[in-house]
Order: structure tokens, then C-alpha cells, then sequence
């Protein structure tokens, strides 16, 4: 069973889903993918881990790093998995390119290269914004691409990260993934 939350943020109404495991999905109500996983059975309910959830979340968007860790249940491929795990990797204020990642992908599987496209689908999929930290992957040109929140959000979440936006512009194409 999925437990389902609320949660107000600066940058929209944000849905947070969790189960006995811990948080499958944090959405903007508005974004691409929402509730993608998410089970048509679910309850709205407040346990411990949509709480700490809000707490996290409320830390965050204080301008600072939450200094915990919150349980994960990722729901995906094989694949996806492996990708969200990179991504949850990420330092705060930080950012990897998406050809990055797949150089790590790539040397794990024992692989010449890796595919940034098939990275970047993994990345588009997450379920699991903000704290598995999609918005700070970037094009290796240093393009704002490919975020399911939208651009205009991976923007403000990078800044709120005080990330060093200076030489990165936004895609005139792929700005939702």
C-alpha cells in the first residue's frame, strides 16, 4: 500500500507517496510523468516518512542542505534504478552532465559507452524530485534540458542550491523530458 501526502512549496503544490519501505514518489502536481508509479489504491495518510519527508523538504527550501538521509523505495527498471541511485549521488549545489553519467553506467556494465539519451529517459522518469536530485544533471554544453517539473523550476532549484548558474542557458528543445 502507497501513502499519499500534500505538501505546499514555494515552486507548487508537491505530492509525496510512500510505503512501508519508504518514499516512492515526490511530484509537482503539474509535472510530466506525475504519479507515474504511484498505485491506484492509495491512502492519504501522515507516517513517519511523508512527515520526515515535509521536514526535508522544509529545510530545503530554507535556502539549506537537509543533513539526512530519508528511505527509499525506488520503483522502476533495472536500469532506472541504477541511474537514480547516481543521481541521489549528487552533492547539494552541485552538478553532473548527463554523458557523466552515462560514462559511469558504461564502466560499471563493462561497456566502451553508454547512451546520454537512455540516460536522459531514466532521468525524465525519476519518481522521486528534488531529493533524488534531477535537476542537477545538465547537458555537457551546459544546457538547463530535461526536467519534468519543468525548466523554469530546475532553474530556481539550482539557485535556491546557490549553483553556479552563470554559463548555463536554457534548450530551446527537450525542456520537459
Amino acid at each position: 500500500m502507497q501513502y499519499i501526502s500534500s505538501y505546499k512549496s514555494p515552486l507548487g503544490e508537491i505530492t509525496i507517496a510512500a510505503d512501508d519501505i519508504g518514499l516512492t514518489g515526490l511530484w509537482f502536481v503539474d509535472q510530466k510523468y506525475y504519479a507515474l508509479y504511484l498505485d491506484k489504491n492509495n491512502e492519504e495518510k501522515e507516517t513517519q516518512t511523508l512527515k520526515d519527508t515535509k521536514r526535508w523538504l522544509d529545510i530545503y527550501f530554507d535556502g539549506e542542505n537537509p543533513n539526512f538521509k530519508l528511505p527509499l523505495h525506488f520503483i522502476g527498471t533495472d536500469f532506472q534504478k541504477e541511474i537514480w541511485k547516481i543521481l541521489y549521488s549528487i552533492p547539494y549545489g552541485k552538478t553532473m552532465t548527463y554523458g557523466d553519467i552515462a560514462k559511469i553506467i558504461a564502466k560499471k556494465k563493462g561497456l566502451k559507452r553508454m547512451s546520454a539519451q537512455a540516460v536522459g529517459g531514466a532521468v525524465g522518469h525519476n519518481q522521486i524530485s528534488i531529493i533524488v536530485p534531477c535537476h542537477r544533471v545538465v547537458g555537457s554544453n551546459g544546457s538547463l534540458t530535461g526536467y519534468a517539473g519543468g525548466i523554469k523550476r530546475k532553474h530556481e532549484l539550482l539557485e535556491l542550491e546557490k549553483v553556479d548558474i552563470e554559463n548555463l542557458f536554457t534548450s530551446t528543445k527537450g525542456n520537459t523530458l
